[in-house]
């Protein structure tokens, strides 16, 4: 007999239902709660996802500025191509059309023209609005463009290491483009349009874009006349000399900003020689940072300081150049072999005497004059904005012998990079105070604000008394013949060098050579530091001052033409001579003969007789100016 429903159960079963009811409702509850508060975005990112079609618009990078404001890299429209092959009606005739227009080939664009399985297939990067502008006539169905940017260098082959190159996908691969790529890169933006379930597009749906950001703005020290005048002159060194390459660097001296640097052989950045990997990557480098020299005689205004700073010598301190010195049982022979006799250290420095700055070495001994390299900073990178800098090499204090010591006097046995000297001779000319190299003054972004500055760091190395004797040598041994004759009427110093070439083995490499010359104007207290090296001359010499200096005079008078500085004394007229016959002379009276014409001169050989002259006899030739014997 079934038992009849009691009040009590009665109410125990309704209240069963209203909790399993209330369970349900919380449930509910607690799942709208976690797709629509926890995975709402997530969620709705993938619907979007799923009714639309995206493509990127790419923001444009950054512009690349000089330290006057023009502009010397910028950004500018070009057009992705996309093929939408569910959307397309005609296949061959698409592919056709298509690979006309963009030269391309006609099976592998077909093959793309052809795809259903996917939504979209990218058919070509960056290209041009005119070609682009053909394609959007043509009005072929499936076919979507959507905007990106392409790089233009305004002045094609300026500044090549230094600015670098982007990828086609707008990625820094070297230079600045590289080293700021993140400051540069813009933050891309996108274009939305609704799709059905299989990725068409619905017609008459409205169009979404978010826009991009551009990057940020950077601005180089570099000033564009003066990266003009410095690529012309390197262009003629490299060419008239036959040289393998040749570097220059403009530096400002009080601050040592760069402003002008370059290599020759280089290339125009709107046609990168990508098909040769070989190629690129020499050109590229920023060599006046990463490849290191044995730096010659140049390295003598770092000897000089040291000693004048080390109380070693003075101005009136005399030497005796018997044409070699015998260190450690070895022979080192002077440049000239036939000696410089007696000189003083002023003579002696203008001379480049390899005895005098041997016996000024051994003077300060290998601890003060490794403080002092210590100091100078050789050895250690000058931590200039630049990849891939070298620090230089110097032998292991330890390891050094006498003879060891004797030869870096006059700038063997060490090898430095061309910045790392320049921003030294930058330091012990402009009072003493060496200061961080610089190519980049900062980076700004859309708004104006200042997002990069480079850190920058600055030290004592000699004091400014010994600083305004060394500027006082190079006055005097650039303008020997007179006051202001090295540039007719300026105020122009500087010193050459001549730096012999290793093999990889680690042996001299015969008859090759790095041709240098440093100079300083105002030469008693240089506004502008001017480099050049030109590497494996072949034109028939290799002494700096006969290579090297040469373009020294041709870029400071080019550069006082440029901003119109007026002369330091008009009354100083350099007499122009005519280089006489010397071939067949005997080597005294060849010099006897030169020094009646105020002609400087460079002996090559040990021999007796001038075998050979360089100008030949009847070149017009002004005072002061250096020749060559070949004996």
């Amino acid at each position: 007999m079934q038992k009849p429903y009691t009040l009590h159960s009665l109410q125990k079963r309704i209240k069963s239902i209203f909790l399993v009811i209330v369970f349900i409702v919380c449930s509910l509850c607690v799942r709208l709660f976690i797709v629509q508060i926890i995975n709402g975005q997530e969620l709705q990112q993938k619907a979007t996802d799923q009714w639309t079609r995206d493509l990127a618009l790419t923001a444009p990078r950054g512009k690349i500025l000089d330290s006057t404001g023009d502009t010397l890299a910028v950004s500018y429209t070009t057009y992705d191509v996309y093929i939408r092959g569910r959307e397309v009606k005609d296949a061959n005739v698409t592919a056709k059309t298509l690979s006309e227009i963009l030269e391309l080939n006609f099976e592998k664009t077909l093959e793309k023209v052809s795809r259903k399985n996917v939504s979209e297939v990218l058919l070509k990067l960056q290209v041009e609005a005119d070609i682009a502008e053909k394609i959007y006539d043509a009005k072929l169905d499936g076919v979507y463009m959507t905007e990106n940017v392409g790089r233009y260098y305004i002045y094609g082959n300026l500044l090549t290491q230094l600015l670098g190159f982007s990828s086609v996908d707008n990625v820094g691969q070297a230079g600045l483009e590289a080293y700021l790529n993140d400051l540069l890169t813009g933050k891309d933006g996108y274009s939305y349009v609704q799709s059905d379930l299989q990725g068409k597009e619905i017609g008459g749906t409205i169009r979404y874009y978010v826009n991009g950001v551009a990057g940020d703005d950077v601005t180089v020290t570099a000033n564009s006349k003066i990266q003009i005048l410095l690529e012309r002159v390197l262009l003629q060194a490299y060419t008239e000399q036959q040289a393998k390459g040749v570097t220059g660097i403009v530096m400002n001296a009080k601050t040592s900003q760069v402003l002008a640097i370059s290599s020759k052989p280089s290339f125009d950045l709107n046609e990168v020689p990508r098909d040769d990997l070989s190629v690129l990557f020499e050109q590229s480098k920023m060599k006046a940072v990463t490849d290191t020299y044995e730096p010659g005689s140049t390295f003598k205004i770092l000897t000089i300081a040291m000693a004048l700073e080390a109380g070693v010598t003075n101005l009136s301190d005399t030497f005796y150049c018997p044409g070699y010195r015998i260190i450690d049982g070895q022979r080192i022979k002077c440049w000239k072999s036939i000696g410089h006799g007696n000189q003083t250290l002023t003579e002696a420095f203008a001379n480049s005497c390899n005895c005098c700055f041997m016996d000024l070495a051994l003077r300060l001994g290998v601890d003060r004059f490794y403080d002092y390299l210590n100091k100078f900073g050789l050895g250690q990178k000058t931590k200039i904005t630049i990849k891939g800098e070298s620090g230089g090499i110097v032998m292991p204090k330890a390891n050094v012998k006498t003879v060891d010591l004797a030869r870096m006097g006059f700038g063997h046995a060490v090898a430095v990079t061309p910045i790392q000297l320049l921003s030294i001779v930058a330091g012990i000319t402009n009072g003493g105070v060496w200061k961080t190299p610089t190519v980049i003054q900062e980076a700004k972004d859309v708004s104006g604000k200042v997002t990069y500055k480079p850190e920058t760091t600055e030290r004592r190395i000699i004091s400014q008394q010994t600083s305004q004797l060394v500027n006082g040598l190079l006055q005097h041994a650039e303008n020997k013949t007179a006051d202001f004759s090295f540039v007719e009427g300026y105020n122009v110093g500087g010193k050459t060098g001549t730096a012999q070439k290793y093999s990889e083995t680690g042996a001299i490499a015969t008859g090759k050579y790095i041709s240098s010359f440093i100079g300083t104007y105002p030469a008693d207290n240089p506004d502008y530091l001017f480099m050049v090296l030109v590497d494996e001359p072949s034109a028939g010499a290799y002494y700096g001052s006969l290579v090297a200096a040469p373009y020294g005079k041709e870029f400071f008078s080019q550069l006082f033409e440029l901003y119109d500085i007026p002369k330091d004394d008009t009354s100083v007229v350099l007499e122009e001579v005519i280089m006489p016959q010397i071939t067949g002379m005997s080597l005294a009276n060849a010099v006897a003969e030169l020094k009646k014409c105020g002609l400087e001169y460079e002996i090559d050989g040990v021999g007796g007789v001038v075998q050979k002259q360089l100008p030949p006899a009847g070149t017009i030739l002004h005072k002061g100016d250096t020749v060559l014997i070949v004996t």
